[in-house]
């Protein structure tokens, strides 16, 4: 049986008996998809509370949904979180799309000494809200309770302290001696993956993150482009920590 669509609305919205499905949500909701009343529809607000609904009317307004049930879904433990050096034209947008998919909690844009792309005033906001509504949609797509954050982009030393804080964070590094497939990563915690350019990470950048604690691990015998090596990770993270 087909699972039914999944819409995002605010908070306060979510707690209301009758949910005013309006704006972009509602057009997406009785235009694209077409839901008549009576048809399901789950309502969620992206931090983990999920509203199980039945359409019960269309309005000039939007569309209006009664609340059946209410669930909420915990912040999955361990937390992936991939720090992503930033790739060339789209392939930024691709990435965050196919890790929002497989289940990453967190992405750091990461501005490596050798990014082609620089994210400067407008360029950068312009790209950094792209990477945000792609995590929304695809959160939505594949039915995720709670929707990825993407941070501000960060340089070297704001990695290196993420890697102190984590509890476990590894570097991906091709011809590194250990595969990260075989890693026991803890139970809970922080997992942190570092993704480095298409031009590889500088002496200095892995020196530094080796330095505050991430270890190199390779995927394999081949070399993943940028946009698809954390997303890949991740898989194997996922299911060698018990969250698949």
């Amino acid at each position: 049986m087909p699972q039914p669509p999944v819409f995002l609305a605010d908070h306060a919205e979510l707690q209301r008996d009758v949910i005013l499905l309006s704006g972009a949500e509602g057009r997406h909701a009785a235009a694209v998809r077409r839901l008549q009343p009576g048809e399901r529809a789950d309502v969620g607000d992206g931090a983990g509370l999920i509203a199980e609904c039945v359409v019960t009317a269309q309005s000039g307004r939007g569309l209006e949904l009664a609340v059946r049930a209410r669930r909420e879904v915990p912040r999955p433990d361990p937390l992936i979180t991939v720090v992503q050096a930033i790739p060339k034209g789209d392939r930024g947008e691709l990435a965050v799309e196919e890790m929002t998919e497989v289940g990453v909690d967190r992405i750091m844009p990461w501005a490596a000494a050798r990014c082609v792309p620089v994210w400067r005033a407008e360029r950068g906001a312009r790209s950094l809200t792209r990477w945000r509504v792609t995590a929304r949609e695809a959160a939505k797509q594949s039915r995720r309770a709670w929707i990825p954050e993407i941070t501000e982009p960060v340089s070297a030393a704001d990695v290196a302290q993420v890697i102190t804080k984590a509890a476990c964070a590894i570097v991906l590094e091709p011809g590194a001696v250990q595969s990260l497939g075989h890693l026991s990563p803890p139970e809970s915690g922080d997992l942190v993956v570092i993704v480095g350019p298409e031009g590889g990470i500088t002496d200095e950048e892995n020196a530094a993150f080796h330095m505050a604690g991430a270890t190199p691990r390779s995927l394999g015998p081949t070399v993943l482009r940028t946009s698809t090596a954390g997303t890949v990770a991740a898989a194997v993270l996922l299911s060698r920590s018990g969250r698949w």
